[in-house]
């Protein structure tokens, strides 16, 4: 199975993702979406799960939450805005490492790709698909659950 992974969006889908994403069979966005005729777009795609980021206030309304968890091909995936390691909050931490954890944990907020491991949960940021920083291209991932079940991540440069 294939998940698009997608943060930081601010308003702007760069034309490339649909083809980039074409045979994904659901999307992941981690906030910071900007407006739901974007995630119109991604629907077209694929089914979408999304997360508010510090930027979707005015999405709240429309049904969005802070926190949302999918399983996909027998994985299950967090989504968070902020979610790097060292910078959650004790709620989300307990809810991340106590209990049922997690296979992957998908986070934006920092605009910056990376994949971490911290006690066993994959996080993987697939950095801005529209405001990259640190001199960084704007980016989005695509999760590969394989028939084994590793997860592998793809990193696809947009700019």
């Amino acid at each position: 199975m294939k998940i698009g992974l997608i943060s930081d969006t601010h308003g702007h889908l760069d034309p490339r993702i649909p083809a980039l994403f074409a045979g994904v069979e659901h999307i992941l966005h981690a906030g910071d979406i900007g407006g739901e005729s974007l995630l119109d777009t991604l629907r077209a795609i694929a089914p979408v799960t999304a997360v508010l980021g510090n930027t979707d206030g005015h999405l709240r309304d429309h049904g969005f939450r802070d926190v949302e968890r999918r399983t996909l091909s027998g994985k299950t995936f967090l989504i968070i805005h902020a979610g790097r390691p060292r910078d959650l909050a004790e709620d989300v931490r307990r809810m991340i490492f106590d209990g049922d954890k997690p296979d992957m944990v998908v986070f934006g907020h920092t605009h910056q790709p990376e994949r971490l491991v911290e006690n066993g949960v994959i996080f993987v940021n697939p950095g801005s698909a529209s405001r990259p920083r640190m001199h960084q291209p704007a980016t989005a991932a695509i999760a590969e659950i394989h028939a084994d079940g590793r997860i592998e991540v793809h990193w696809l440069k947009l700019g």
